[in-house]
Order: C-alpha cells, then structure tokens, then sequence
C-alpha cells in the first residue's frame, strides 16, 4: 500500500541549480520538521537540476520531480500549486534565499485557520541581505503602501516564499502573464474575497551562486496591475 501523502507540500521551481540544490535540500531536512513532501518544477530534461534531485529522491520517496506543463517561471508555479492534492502548499526557491526556519511556524498559522501566510522580510524580525538596490526598494515601497493604504493583511506581500491553503488555490484562477508576481496576484485576491491572511518574519539572503530568473522591467507592469487592483476592494 501507499503511504498518504503529507498535509504540507512544498513546491520548488527550478532552472539550472545543481549547484545550490543540495545545500536548499539539506535545509529542509534541518529545519523543517513537520511531516511534508517536495515538488521539484524543471522545464527540460537537460536542466542540471534533475540528475541532483533524481539522486537524492532514490532514498527520499518525499522528493517528486514535475515535468512544466508551460515552459518558464510562471508555468512551473502554476503546475506546481495545481499538482499539490490538498493541505497547504508551500512556494520556496531552490536558490538558498528562503529562510525555511520559519515554514513550520507558517503551517501552524495555517492549521490556526489562515489561508495565506507571507515569509515577511519587512515586518520587525525580518531582514533583507543582498540583492538589487532598486527591487529591493520598490518591493518594500509596494509593501508599505498596500499594508497602510489598502489593508493588505503583510508587508511583503510581493515575496514569492509564500504558505497556501489549497482551498484558497482552488477558489482562485490564477490571470498572471509576466511571473513572480503570482504572489502579489493570490494576495490581493485572498484579501479581496475575505480570506485570513497573515505574516512571519523571515530572512532573506542573496543567491551565492548561479543567476536570477527575475526580470524587473519585464514584469514590473504585471506587478502594477495587482498593486492598482489592491485599492479596488
């Protein structure tokens, strides 16, 4: 017989990060301790993620590797997030920036009766170390703004390492084009439809190696959009 699956799944997008891959599993042995399994998004076969993964997954049955239904950044968060059977689903990068010390406080919040929980890197407790000057200050303006002037429950709720209840990912369509602004897309419509919403502080760390997907002026007008779409409620 199969064992069932866990309540926790966490869903992992990745490009090329056979390098880092190894330190982010052994993380999330260390530090995550509520019983969860690991979703792994690649695009390609020849990505150089999946032979790591595939090596580590032949003793851990709870690493699954998930061929991308649309190849990119954003078709591998909506396979992943649609793949996960039920519980809360868990969005964290392969590239050592998420602090997963603070995913088991995130599923507690989730099992407290919240839908949506922020890793919050602006809330006090949190902190930013490294990465681009201007994202880092647009992103925490974007926060400020829609956590004073528009009631968005986080302070970050730009930042993709995010806990969802399914039930919240089933009530949603999800309409992003660009990528990484699917965070701020599930934010703004949980809040919108009336659904607990809620923040840990979390530390975030700059990539050591390898180089980022994020496009800042490809994406900054899909970012807009749900920003404006803050204010509508």
């Amino acid at each position: 017989m199969t064992a069932p699956r866990p309540d926790l799944h966490l869903v992992v997008p990745v490009y090329n990060e056979a390098e880092n891959f190894p330190r982010f599993y052994e993380s999330v042995r260390v530090h995550v301790t509520t019983p969860h399994d690991i979703t792994v998004v690649y695009d390609r076969d020849d990505d150089t993620t999946v032979p790591v993964a595939r090596e580590l997954g032949r003793t851990d049955p709870s690493l699954i590797l998930l061929r991308n239904r649309s190849p990119g950044v954003l078709g591998a968060l909506k396979t992943g997030l649609a793949a996960a059977p039920g519980g809360a689903v868990v969005v964290t990068m392969a590239d050592g920036s998420d602090d997963h010390r603070c995913i088991d406080r995130m599923y507690a919040m989730y099992r407290e009766g919240f839908d949506l929980v922020s890793a919050s890197r602006y809330m006090p407790g949190g902190e930013q170390r490294g990465g681009p000057v201007v994202k880092g200050l647009l992103s925490r303006g974007a926060g400020w703004t829609l956590y004073r002037f528009a009631g968005i429950p986080t302070r970050d709720p730009t930042n993709n390492f995010k806990l969802y209840s399914k039930a919240l990912l089933d009530r949603v369509t999800i309409e992003s084009k660009g990528g990484f602004e699917v965070a701020l897309e599930l934010t703004v419509k949980a809040h919108a439809m009336g659904m607990r919403v809620a923040e840990v502080p979390s530390v975030w760390s700059d990539r050591t190696s390898g180089s980022s997907n994020f496009r800042l002026l490809q994406w900054l007008p899909h970012y807009l959009k749900w920003f404006r779409r803050a204010f509508r409620k």
